[in-house]
């Protein structure tokens, strides 16, 4: 792609008239040179001299995603206690931030490829990158820094499996979801997913250095629980999305079929948040909960099905994506206490 070739117009047709047409492969990256407020004259400076970095130390932090790496950092924190076996304290914070710390890199590495369609889309035009705050390649050498970074170190410190899982994740999200699934087709999230649902697992290795049927579990939870979460937002930015040509699923299959789709991964999220006490490593009261809250997402996903087409203020996609967050940190956070009161039950039942 050079700069002399022409881009494509973007379509003005209204999203919900997009369903069965054919999808533009994805956006042209030179697109990106008109959208980001970035540009040469800025990098290097008036008189061609290469200028110094005017980021803050809050501009990089921004490049990690700190509420993406919070969730990365609780998950993983649970997998790591959940895991039979036992693992030095100073080990196991080392463990910690070296997960956080390769989920941030990656937030900096998506942040540096997608600064094209960030600058147009208004739920990241304020990013660091399209904002004018971090020059792209600042944000690259950042991220891959990082990224060797956290993977080393989990590797010296703890153990070279967890170590390689969590390369694996990071590659996995900015090559095989940012570069590629992102903008080729609508099951981008679905295959995507992976990505964040791997730092439980990574957890638990840490402890066993293997993976179990209880670590693939974890997984399972988030895997299954992203494509509801993320087409519920889809549902009511389908405007940004339509405007860089990302292929959603409403964009592309349209509203009703995306409806029923959340539904699907809702009564499948809501069964695999009980397997947990199926599979015999948490207790009756936590498959109670876990119950409870899965039948919350499946109600909130059928209110959404019942949401009509027209629906322009998508009141029940909002309610449908503020509950899977809680729903998310509500199905580890009880996994987490029920753990700590089995083993202090069966520390209580030992002294008897």
């Amino acid at each position: 792609m050079t700069d002399n070739e022409q881009k494509p117009p973007v379509s003005a047709a209204s999203p919900r008239r997009l369903a069965g047409t054919i999808w533009p492969l994805r956006p042209r990256r030179d697109q990106g040179r008109d959208m980001a407020l970035i540009n040469n004259h800025e990098a290097v400076g008036m008189e061609g001299a290469p200028r110094l970095s005017e980021a803050s130390a809050r501009d990089y932090f921004e490049l990690l995603k700190p509420r993406v790496m919070s969730l990365v950092i609780f998950t993983a924190f649970v997998g790591l206690v959940l895991a039979p076996g036992q693992i030095n304290p100073v080990i196991g914070f080392i463990a910690i931030l070296c997960i956080a710390v390769g989920a941030g890199a990656s937030g900096a590495l998506n942040m540096w490829y997608d600064a094209d369609i960030d600058a147009v889309m208004s739920r990241t035009a304020k990013r660091p990158i399209p904002a004018g705050k971090v020059l792209p390649q600042e944000a690259l050498a950042f991220g891959l820094t990082l990224s060797a970074f956290s993977v080393t170190i989990l590797g010296l410190a703890v153990n070279w499996l967890a170590a390689g899982l969590l390369a694996f994740t990071i590659f996995f999200y900015v090559v095989i979801y940012t570069m590629w699934l992102k903008r080729t087709t609508p099951q981008n999230i679905v295959i995507g997913g992976a990505a964040g649902a791997f730092p439980p697992m990574i957890g638990w290795a840490c402890v066993t250095g293997g993976v179990s049927v209880e670590s693939i579990v974890l997984f399972l939870i988030i895997f299954l629980w992203t494509p509801a979460h993320f087409w519920a937002l889809a549902l009511f930015k389908m405007g940004d999305y339509e405007a860089v040509a990302v292929p959603m699923m409403p964009n592309v299959c349209g509203e009703a079929t995306t409806k029923k789709q959340i539904v699907v991964y809702a009564l499948l999220t809501a069964v695999s948040g009980i397997c947990p006490t199926m599979l015999g490593f948490a207790s009756l009261g936590y498959g109670a909960f876990a119950t409870a809250m899965g039948l919350g997402f499946i109600w909130y996903s059928l209110g959404v099905l019942r949401m009509a087409n027209d629906d322009q203020r998508m009141v029940p996609a909002k309610k449908l994506f503020a509950f899977s967050i809680a729903y998310l940190f509500a199905i580890f956070s009880a996994l987490l206490v029920d753990h700590v009161i089995v083993e202090m039950w069966l520390n209580a039942g030992g002294m008897i």
